[in-house]
């Protein structure tokens, strides 16, 4: 055998324990599926989906009220209809105000 493969294979024969535990941590933690870095993801994701929970809910709680509201209410439902959808009383004129144009100025400038 030449000096050089002597050396390496000193030096790996040396360092095998070390070098096996350091390509252990590194499948472990960076290469395989279920990795460090994964975990970490999933947390995040986690997260953000428990976020989005609470937001449906609260939103589902607000509706729900809204409901029983018109439900119980006759004049919430005329209401609702007046605000959602611009319906008015035979009597009544709706103007609608708009801040679009004032939107469409300030970009041009």
């Amino acid at each position: 055998m030449s000096k050089v493969t002597r050396d390496i294979l000193g030096f790996l024969s040396r360092f095998k324990f070390a070098i096996t535990i350091f390509l252990g941590l590194l499948l472990v933690g960076v290469i395989d599926g279920n990795s460090f870095i994964k975990l970490i993801g999933y947390h995040y994701q986690i997260e953000d989906l428990k976020a989005g929970i609470k937001k449906y809910n609260a939103q589902y709680k607000e509706d729900t009220n809204k409901l029983r509201a018109i439900k119980r209410d006759p004049k919430a439902i005329s209401r609702i209809a007046r605000e959602r959808y611009f319906m008015k009383a035979d009597d009544e004129d709706i103007f609608v105000l708009s801040d679009d144009e004032a939107q469409i100025e300030n970009t041009k400038k």
